[in-house]
């Protein structure tokens, strides 16, 4: 149940945001093992006079995943290269230009399914990758 936000400029066109959108969901599906349909992101869109990115394009790109903790140090490095990758080849994101920031607070820190503690919850899928 990774929540992605995702901050972008103005301007893009919609086939470049679901490009980014449907590759931060492939590389959590690839790496991660998240179900296919366990879909949860926003994509912001900010004026350029409130998006300060010195040495970057106007193509930079910031991924913040907040995701159960319990993942691997390799697979987050699998996560950060695929996430890359995807987005380098579509919607032709340089490289250097992608940011990516993964926060993963405990599961008792998580209030899902009618508020109850993830800790507690059977999540029909596995965090240990």
């Amino acid at each position: 149940m990774p929540l992605a936000r995702i901050e972008i400029e103005k301007g893009r066109s919609p086939e470049y945001k679901k490009a980014i959108l449907d590759g931060v969901h492939q590389a959590l599906v690839e790496i991660i093992k998240i179900p296919d349909n366990d879909r949860r992101q926003r994509l912001y869109e900010l004026d350029t006079d409130h998006f300060e990115h010195t040495g970057r394009s106007d193509q930079y790109t910031i991924i913040e995943i907040t995701m159960f903790k319990g993942r691997s140090n390799e697979a987050k490095k699998a996560l950060f290269r695929r996430l890359v990758d995807l987005l380098v080849a579509n919607p032709g994101i340089p490289s250097n230009d992608i940011t990516i920031i993964i926060h993963d607070p405990a599961l008792e820190n998580w209030g899902i399914r009618g508020g109850y503690p993830a800790s507690e919850i059977d999540l029909g899928f596995n965090i240990k990758v």
